[in-house]
């Protein structure tokens, strides 16, 4: 039972305006602390769905989206930092020219945000281009690496990156509207990407990649397009969250941040972006819950200090969990589409006409 492409039209756009009328009482009733988790769900829903393209949909097993977020954070902050403020933050070494010389005012933000998210594809080009000749494990340990020279030249690039002291005070220019923006815009491109023959072509590289190229398909190109599709969204994200928390430094885009979108799109389900949009939000939720075990804890008379770095314990057992019982995520490869819909309420509507027919 397939609806008609107008209808699907029609539910789209009244999605997309529930997703804003949700922003908009968000923006206008939610407190501080509440619209800081939001804008954080997002900027996960952004991370999480393009991380998922390459290593769900294309089935390549890649260590390194910290590092593309790492691009797209500091170049968005090098372009946002009023000058004035670019020469308080360097002052154990100067910054570098061109960057001291200007900054975007706030309605160029989108665009900083955007070239963060192109010089990450870039980056993308250059390390995957060597890298996704390799296969398996070893394309884990490549990328992995390549993630963690980002971090090293992040530490001591100091003219460019002011290194381990990071870049302070960045204008706080995310907010709900952009970020949920940008949220939606990825589900809506990466999920026409996932339906179109080069999303297929993604599919068949990921269940057989000697069929595949048997089958006409440019393995090679199709792996590099995936990756660098999904290293410009993850610079997008990584600029999002540094002009959300107004500060960037190396210990933000280390290997934990892999890590957490690891976790959300295997417990959501390699190949689903439901499954990572849907965990992404749960993920940013559940940090926010688990603050409290790491926190001093009064039972009675027995005190229990509070252990730092308890909730990844946490996600790590849940990681677990799901990989002995639940091995293809919460979600597998399902997706919500607006056809499943239409088919499970045709199939009520039939049986609720035909139960009173075998009575």
């Amino acid at each position: 039972m397939i609806m008609s492409g107008r209808m699907k039209l029609v539910l789209n756009l009244i999605s997309i305006g529930l997703v804003a009328l949700f922003v908009f009482l968000a923006d206008r009733y939610f407190n501080a602390y509440l619209v800081r988790v939001a804008n954080t769900a997002a900027i996960y829903v952004v991370a999480a769905v393009s991380y998922n393209l390459i290593n769900g949909t294309t089935g390549q097993l890649s260590l390194g989206p910290n590092g593309f977020m790492a691009i797209g954070g500091y170049t968005t902050a090098l372009l946002v930092l009023p000058v004035v403020q670019k020469e308080m933050v360097w002052f154990l070494e100067p910054l570098v020219w061109p960057f001291n010389t200007f900054s975007f005012p706030q309605h160029l933000f989108v665009l900083a945000v955007i070239i963060g998210g192109i010089l990450a594809a870039i980056g993308g080009f250059i390390i995957g281009y060597p890298t996704l000749r390799l296969k398996g494990d070893y394309l884990a340990i490549a990328t992995f690496g390549l993630g963690e020279i980002i971090f090293v030249l992040s530490n001591n690039l100091i003219p460019l990156t002011n290194g381990a002291l990071g870049i302070k005070s960045i204008p706080e220019y995310s907010n709900l509207w952009w970020t949920w923006g940008w949220a939606v815009f990825t589900v809506i491109v990466i999920k026409n990407i996932t339906n179109s023959s080069f999303g297929r072509a993604m599919e068949a590289v990921r269940e057989n990649e000697v069929a595949a190229e048997a089958m006409g398909i440019d393995v090679f190109k199709t792996k590099l397009l995936a990756f660098m599709i999904s290293a410009f969204f993850a610079g997008v994200s990584g600029g999002l969250l540094a002009t959300l928390i107004t500060t960037v430094s190396p210990t933000l885009f280390s290997f934990f941040m892999t890590f957490n979108l690891l976790i959300i799109i295997v417990l959501g389900g390699l190949g689903s972006i439901t499954g990572a949009t849907v965990t992404a939000v749960l993920f940013t939720i559940l940090q926010e819950l688990l603050r409290a075990v790491e926190s001093p804890i009064n039972i009675g008379p027995i005190h229990l200090p509070g252990i730092s770095g308890m909730r990844m314990v946490i996600f790590a057992f849940m990681l677990i969990m799901l990989m002995l019982f639940f091995r293809r995520g919460l979600f597998g490869q399902w997706e919500f589409s607006w056809d499943w819909l239409y088919s499970k309420l045709k199939r009520k509507e039939v049986a609720q006409w035909q139960a009173p027919l075998n009575e």
